[in-house]
């Protein structure tokens, strides 16, 4: 996959490429990453980007003659999800990332000030994706956290390959929890099942503790989930098992 994000600030974002699974996947040919500014193609002599709103208002707002001819400069001609970073967006999900992991590029656009020229949206904008009910400062941050959700459920983006589809929201659910070593501490040890070695009772343990977690925590995924029979078995019988 290659991926360039469109930025004003472009060292904020190449930085954080160069750790952990982000620079790992790049090292090994799964990714390609590239980040440019707008501002190179500003024609005038101060590489204006923004301007004041019409109507008025407080603020700035990006212009929409050198971000298009940034945004169709990296199309050349071609096709790709170019993606807006915008609280005003679809929210960022599981199955959303795992819908971009499919592609072969993308584009993606990190706002800033009041915002970008409504023209953007209509030219050449196709996606736009919020990482939450609140404003930031510009889009970097929400462009590394799509990109981080997104890299890794690539193939060979990460080391054990199992990994992606275990985390939390990868089957609707939240993850059960986690423990190593040691086996007790300040008092709390790990719960007996998961150093007795029995496999099955594990594996069981550890969807009941994701139904249960899920349920507490984020009841209205589990009402969403598909369960199987199993699963509603393993939450009654846990329920059962709680005190009154």
């Amino acid at each position: 996959m290659r991926i360039d994000v469109v930025s004003l600030f472009p060292e904020m974002v190449a930085g954080a490429l160069d750790f952990s699974i982000m620079a790992r996947a790049r090292e090994a040919g799964v990714v390609g990453f590239s980040v440019v500014n707008p501002r190179e193609w500003a024609t005038d002599r101060h590489r204006i980007v923004d301007d004041t709103p019409y109507g008025g208002g407080a603020g700035m707002v990006l212009k929409p003659e050198p971000l298009v001819a940034c945004l169709e400069g990296l199309l050349g001609g071609g096709d790709a999800p170019v993606i807006l970073m915008t609280p005003q967006g679809e929210p960022l999900t599981q199955q959303a990332a795992r819908r971009l992991a499919g592609e072969d590029r993308l584009i993606i656009v990190c706002g800033h000030y009041e915002g970008i020229d409504e023209r953007v949206r209509e030219l050449v904008i196709t996606d736009e994706i919020s990482i939450g009910d609140y404003v930031l400062t510009g889009g970097e941050l929400p462009a590394l956290v799509l990109i981080d959700a997104v890299v890794r459920l690539l193939p060979g983006a990460v080391g054990n390959e199992l990994s992606p589809e275990a985390d939390s929201f990868s089957e609707g659910l939240l993850e059960h929890p986690h423990y190593t070593r040691p086996p007790e501490f300040r008092g709390l040890t790990v719960p007996r099942v998961l150093t007795e070695g029995d496999h099955d009772q594990v594996r069981r343990w550890r969807r009941q503790q994701s139904l249960l977690r899920t349920l507490r925590r984020r009841p209205h995924l589990l009402a969403r989930a598909e369960l199987t029979n199993e699963d509603r078995e393993l939450l009654r019988e846990a329920l059962e098992g709680e005190p009154d």
